[in-house]
């Protein structure tokens, strides 16, 4: 349908009108609604109490409360120092310096994109921890030392620190592989020193990366839950922890959701900050034909030496629990308690029952549920969102984008606090005619925390989309939905792919949100793992533990190996949209 006005023609088209319509209700009842009930149950109780205060109150004279807060900020600030120097320094050994086994270290390096969350706290504690195998080493060295050591702020920042390095891996090593040889080939010439080159033309050009990864590291800090939970004891608890007890509690919900609330607000302060520091510009190579970066050789015998040991001693940090891990995965309980491995008590009994014993094989099977579904509708989601946007043609785009930007400005938990507090998760509600049932309200969970996340980089490869594609289609008569079907989806598929396997390998282990909205019959991975991190825990619930950290890291690798482990024909996908 077509509307002439005095200067242009409009084009009506309902299906346009309607998905525009589906997208306003996701922001509005998913989004926006969860969030301003749970602020508005915080100020205002049943029963016609009115306006009240006294949830900060009851927050004030909280002295957990507020030590949780405090605590929160110590470990943000603690891990931007950290895991800036450990991050860096892992980059740096496998990208810019001339590091032996620089691709063996870098496996090792890069194992906390498939070995994260709660799975990896547990598996720090379980090597660590009173029980570890290396606290049984340090004690027959150390008789006077106190089994319990590692736990409160020192084992939460080392984890954290150790865990934290996945940003690093991945957008400084692009930052570094960006950099122009030829400007540092030229300081070299005009005999600068190795330190002057790193300070004076390296540096500027990483600086936008290191302020990026700055922030997100201290937001990371700041809604840390896993490692305080399981390794932070009585002596250190941050503010996510504190909140999943005080939500327990139908007296204590209101200062669950005031430290969520409190939580969001730094967030979003953060993130502004982000955002003005994007809208000044970046350092960049005016070099028209870059020449790809030479690794630096380091000519002094003792710095080589002290780098090569920092290098192998991080390597063995990574790579430790995951090996013994996987090794006591076939051990049985008797071995697993005391922390000792012999070659001829390891058995395939824990997988045997992983896989025939239905108890055993449901969490897993559920996480992947909930994981594959979400990641796929999620992707789907933010793709018909992204095509919104890059056609441009709405005055709603704007609204559209924030709105769907307003999870990333949120914890997880306080998504979750919203949740709960706007749908009842015991029964079946009706909000805008849609049915929210209790055991899809978890999905929903896992589809609002990745939906920013999955925009940025669905939206960003439309861009790669040339226009003229898509004018040749709809000059031959192609409506919008084959072009996007035969024309656009060929050549932004691999984004997609990316993305789904990103989302589904991140939510396989997911604490943090799980722990509020899964329903007791359907009990994904991260609630049972937890539980089996506990002292009370079964020596059985613990060997399954494993059994289950070991296939979530196959699945895991085996996601990412599907879509990055062979690169697609680029000419062939180029050719389908014309064919």
């Amino acid at each position: 349908m077509e509307i002439k006005t005095a200067n242009r023609t409009l084009q009506f088209s309902p299906g346009g009108a309607l998905i525009k319509t589906s997208i306003l209700w996701v922001i509005a009842a998913l989004l926006v609604y969860p969030n301003i009930q749970m602020i508005i149950n915080i100020f205002y109780k049943e029963g016609g109490a009115g306006f009240t205060l006294e949830a900060f109150r009851k927050l004030l004279s909280s002295a957990r409360a507020m030590r949780s807060i405090r605590n929160s900020f110590i470990l943000a600030v603690s891990m931007v120092i950290t895991v800036n120097i450990s991050g860096t320094l892992l980059v740096f050994f496998t990208e810019y310096l001339d590091i032996k086994g620089a691709k063996i270290l870098k496996l090792g390096y890069m194992s906390t994109l498939v070995y994260g969350g709660i799975v990896l706290c547990t598996g720090y504690k379980f090597v660590y921890g009173q029980n570890g195998i290396i606290t049984h080493f340090l004690l027959n060295l150390f008789p006077n030392l106190n089994p319990r050591w590692f736990t409160g702020y020192f084992a939460v920042i080392f984890i954290q620190t150790f865990a934290g390095t996945s940003n690093h891996i991945v957008f400084l090593t692009n930052a570094i592989r960006g950099i122009d040889y030829q400007t540092i080939e030229a300081a070299r010439n005009l005999g600068a020193p190795p330190l002057k080159i790193f300070i004076k033309v390296v540096l500027p050009v990483l600086r936008p990366t290191f302020f990026a990864l700055t922030i997100l590291t201290f937001i990371g800090g700041l809604s840390a839950v896993s490692a305080p939970l399981v390794v932070g004891g009585i002596d250190f608890q941050t503010i996510n922890p504190m909140i999943i007890e005080f939500a327990r509690a139908p007296f204590s919900r209101d200062i669950a959701a005031l430290m969520s609330v409190i939580l969001g607000t730094a967030t979003m302060i953060l993130l502004f900050f982000v955002n003005r520091f994007e809208k000044k510009g970046h350092y960049i190579s005016i070099s028209k034909v870059k020449s790809k970066l030479v690794k630096i050789k380091i000519s002094n015998p003792i710095l080589n030496w002290l780098a090569h040991g920092s290098a192998y001693l991080l390597f063995l940090i990574y790579i430790t629990p995951i090996v013994l891990v996987i090794l006591f995965s076939f051990s049985n309980s008797v071995a697993i308690m005391a922390g000792t491995l012999k070659a001829g008590e390891l058995t395939l009994a824990n997988y045997r029952e992983f896989f025939t014993s239905p108890n055993a094989f449901k969490p897993f099977a559920v996480s992947t549920l909930y994981s594959a579904t979400a990641a796929i509708l999620v992707t789907l989601l933010v793709t018909v969102v992204s095509r919104v946007l890059h056609r441009g043609n709405s005055r709603l785009s704007p609204v559209f984008e924030y709105g769907m930007l307003i999870p990333w400005m949120l914890p997880a938990t306080m998504i979750a606090m919203g949740l709960m507090t706007s749908y009842d998760t015991r029964r079946l509600l009706m909000f805008n005619r849609v049915l929210i049932g209790s055991t899809y309200i978890l999905l929903i969970g896992y589809i609002i925390v990745k939906i920013p996340f999955s925009l940025r980089m669905v939206k960003a490869s439309f861009f790669s989309v040339e226009k003229a594609l898509e004018e040749a289609a709809r000059s031959l008569g192609a409506g919008p939905f084959y072009t996007m079907i035969r024309v656009i989806l060929p050549i932004i598929l691999p984004t997609l792919l990316s993305v789904i396997a990103l989302n589904l390998n991140s939510m396989l282990s997911e604490y943090d949100l799980t722990v509020f909205l899964y329903h007791p019959f359907m009990v994904p991975l991260g609630p049972i793992i937890k539980a089996a991190s506990e002292e009370a825990a079964s020596l059985n619930a613990l060997a399954m533990s494993f059994v289950y950290a070991v296939m979530l890291m196959a699945l895991s690798s085996l996601t990412l190996f599907l879509v990055y482990g062979k690169k697609p024909n680029l000419k062939q996908r180029e050719r389908l949209p014309i064919e």
